[in-house]
């Protein structure tokens, strides 16, 4: 019994020592393995897309092709009549302050450029203030030069408007002194307004200035006598407003990256933008502390008068009219049912995304290629985008003061007459991750605090980033918004990748696709989302199909051009290959159209469309080759493809198992 009890403890400490040296050794593999994966996320996750993505995947290779009936459409913004070139001998000088962030700034310098030719004046560089509010930014980029090449932009527009990098010696000091008409045009200004209340101002001064807040200074659909006005929209929007040359190559270097494998790439924008989100009362998606956030800026919005709302709205209600973006949940599962693959990568635009990282937490596991600019740019090419800047103080959260006993005992005796409610509970500790957010100010004020020196200059990179996010959206093989045409009248980022793909490349593949019925749709299947059946599959695929050729362009001009035109700038800045049947073409009421009415192409650009065309053919990519059929798939079909039933196949793409 005794030799028994001895061997079990000789078993029992062997035991032990195996545990003790095998934990060991983990440890160690775990501690190696850890280095090596930080060292290769640092610097060189962008060398090797292959192993990010897998072998190549290209199941449904149709889902990348050009939308063929739109390859008759070209670019085509030069003016068609007689137009004579701008005179040196003018009404004046307009010089102007642009406040907000890339797509603001980018709809604002083209309403700018018009007005100076409506008004025959000399336009001085606009000021982007969004850079100029930033203490300590690199001196080699100064104000429109942090985003835009000035000497492209002048050249360019040289035979439109007479632009001037300053104002003369001579009236800089009077605009010191302010002693110049200063307006304050709405994104909705008519050309009567600048013909009769601006112009003779301007021809008495011989100055004016103007102050663009709302993201334009110029309505977007101007009279039908004023077609030249447009195309010179375009001229400056796809042309003139070329980004500086750092932000191109470094974007170049992203594309390059993502198309490394030789596996195309699809851009996404979440539009989860605070002050959207406030506008259009969608705090209820959300949930406490952002919630929170975007209730106090909506608060602010209704006392400033932006919004006549009540505080308080059905966020769900009005999710369920399209006025609130889809979530990025929604869009994972959008992208399955329309039968991308697993290994697709998806590339994720936006410098701003409310919610954090947590609202991004399923469509990462539908789809674990998800990348943007932090991991495909090292630090140091981020940094050389940024340039030198001087260093700043980081933003220190600062606990308030704490109350005395003797200040606590007088509260409570003039807490009123008894019978007095219960001494409120001791306060729970302010945890340090909540002092140093930027939100921090809510666990312990009820205003947000001004922007701190540090903030401004995120701002200012912020746009920088947007820059790089609308390279790559605008090269991406497919591009999909998550929040475009909202009905604000504001510019928004979407809406100006759509409009410059449109204009760029028409045939490229851009989901259109409308939110108030996706969200009609998810209201039959919500109960469970991961698991829908095959004819709500259908019905999902046919509108996001569909809203990639005619009836897509449709809406898009009936409910973006009004409020942005660059968001959708057919048929002025646009020609034809081959005419478009009358019967194809769609009118609105006002005779205005919708699709078609583009004028048909010079001979010299079907030439070399037609050469251009025959290349292109002879070097496709890997991806283009072997494309389905247009026809859709029959149900037998549909049955039978394995994309069709990846909700029913795919177990790993649940994130809730």
């Amino acid at each position: 019994m005794v030799l028994f009890r001895s061997r079990i403890k000789w078993i029992a400490l062997l035991v032990l020592i195996l545990s003790v040296g095998s934990l060991l050794v983990h440890l160690s593999i775990t501690k190696s393995s850890s280095v090596q994966l930080a060292s290769y996320a640092r610097g060189t996750l962008w060398q090797d897309f292959d192993s990010l993505s897998g072998a190549k995947d290209f199941r449904n290779k149709h889902l990348w092709r050009p939308v063929k009936s739109l390859e008759t459409l070209q670019p085509y913004a030069n003016p068609r009549n007689s137009y004579p070139a701008p005179s040196s001998t003018n009404n004046g000088f307009i010089y102007a302050k642009i406040f907000g962030g890339f797509d603001k700034i980018r709809s604002s310098i083209c309403d700018l450029v018009t007005i100076s030719r409506l008004l025959n004046a000399t336009l001085i560089i606009p000021e982007l203030q969004e850079s100029l509010r930033s203490k300590g930014i690199s001196n080699k980029f100064k104000s429109f030069s942090y985003l835009y090449d000035e000497e492209q932009f002048i050249s360019f527009l040289k035979n439109d408007v007479i632009i001037a990098k300053t104002l003369p010696e001579s009236l800089k000091a009077a605009r010191k002194r302010n002693e110049f008409p200063l307006f304050k045009p709405k994104n909705s200004a008519s050309p009567k307004f600048y013909l009769e209340d601006v112009l003779p101002k301007l021809k008495k001064a011989g100055v004016i200035g103007l102050v663009v807040s709302d993201g334009g200074c110029l309505q977007s659909t101007l009279p039908a006598s004023m077609p030249e006005l447009q195309r010179l929209r375009c001229r400056v929007a796809f042309h003139a407003l070329q980004l500086r040359s750092e932000i191109q190559l470094l974007g170049k270097k992203m594309v390059d990256r993502l198309r490394k494998s030789g596996q195309p790439f699809l851009a996404y924008h979440p539009g989860l933008v605070r002050d959207k989100l406030a506008y259009h009362g969608c705090a209820e998606l959300f949930q406490d502390l952002h919630s929170e956030l975007i209730q106090y800026r909506r608060a602010q919005m209704i006392k400033q008068k932006v919004i006549s709302e009540e505080l308080i709205v059905d966020s769900h209600l009005r999710r369920d009219n399209g006025l609130c973006p889809l979530m990025p949940e929604e869009v994972g599962i959008l992208l399955k049912a329309l039968g991308y693959s697993q290994k697709a990568i998806i590339y994720l635009a936006g410098s701003e995304m409310f919610g954090g990282q947590r609202v991004l937490i399923p469509l990462r596991a539908m789809f674990p290629n998800l990348v943007d600019r932090t991991s495909l740019c090292s630090t140091e090419e981020l940094s050389e985008l940024v340039g030198p800047e001087t260093p700043l103080p980081e933003n220190i959260y600062e606990m308030p003061p704490r109350k005395s006993d003797k200040q606590l005992k007088e509260e409570w005796n003039k807490a009123g007459p008894r019978p007095r409610p219960l001494p409120p509970p001791p306060e729970r500790p302010i945890y340090q991750h909540e002092k140093e957010g930027w939100y921090g100010w809510l666990t312990e004020n009820d205003t947000e605090p001004t922007p701190s020196p540090m903030d401004l200059r995120y701002q200012a990179h912020r746009l920088l980033w947007d820059a790089l996010d609308f390279v790559v959206s605008v090269e991406a093989d497919v591009f999909l918004p998550g929040f475009n045409n909202d009905g604000s009248g504001l510019p928004e980022f979407s809406s100006l990748v759509m409009g410059q793909r449109l204009y760029e490349r028409p045939s490229s593949r851009t989901y259109r696709l409308d939110r108030k019925v996706i969200q009609q749709l998810f209201n039959i299947t919500r109960e469970d989302m991961y698991h829908p059946n095959r004819n709500w599959t259908v019905r999902v695929r046919e509108h996001l199909n569909s809203s990639l050729g005619e009836s897509g362009l449709i809406r898009q001009s009936m409910l973006s051009k009004p409020r942005s035109f660059l968001s959708h700038p057919l048929p002025e800045c646009s020609c034809r290959t081959s005419p478009l049947e009358e019967s194809r073409q769609t009118r609105s009421d006002d005779g205005r159209f919708l699709y078609g009415g583009e004028d048909e192409c010079p001979k010299w650009m079907k030439s070399a469309g037609v050469e251009k065309s025959k290349t292109d053919d002879s070097d496709q990519p890997d991806y283009e080759h072997d494309l389905l059929t247009e026809q859709s798939e029959t149900e037998e079909e549909f049955a039978k493809s394995k994309v069709a039933s990846a909700f029913d196949q795919d177990e790993e793409w649940d994130p809730n198992d």
